[in-house]
């Protein structure tokens, strides 16, 4: 076991297909990348919405070197998956929240959720 704990990574809620393989190839017969769902969110905010760096970080409520070893670690299993015609498996860890509470408050410590906001 780890001596550091994982600070939980705020992520939105994934429904989308649990794994990603080239056309025409049997899963049985493909390497498998786990693409861990908070690195996906990472390359999202970033490569997706255009977020800088740290304003992506204090989304996911986590340290900008954080959020860049999950990049670095995200975009190298998407490269290798790509050039090596591997599959990619989205996986859940304990500390990803799917959830996110806004820090404002509203009332007598109640949270606004972002559908409130």
């Amino acid at each position: 076991m780890s001596p550091f704990m994982k600070k939980q990574r705020v992520c939105r809620a994934f429904n989308g297909a649990t794994y990603f393989k080239p056309s025409g190839v049997p899963l049985s017969a493909l390497e498998v990348n786990a693409l861990a769902l908070d690195e996906l969110e990472a390359m999202y905010l970033c490569d997706y919405e255009g977020l800088h760096q740290s304003a992506a970080a204090e989304k996911m409520g986590i340290s900008s070197s954080t959020l860049q070893r999950l990049l670095y670690a995200g975009r190298k299993k998407a490269v290798d998956a790509l050039y090596h015609s591997k599959a990619i498996e989205l996986t859940k860890h304990d500390q990803i929240l799917q959830e996110r509470c806004h820090r404002r408050r509203r009332g007598k410590g109640k949270f606004l959720t972002e559908e409130e906001v």
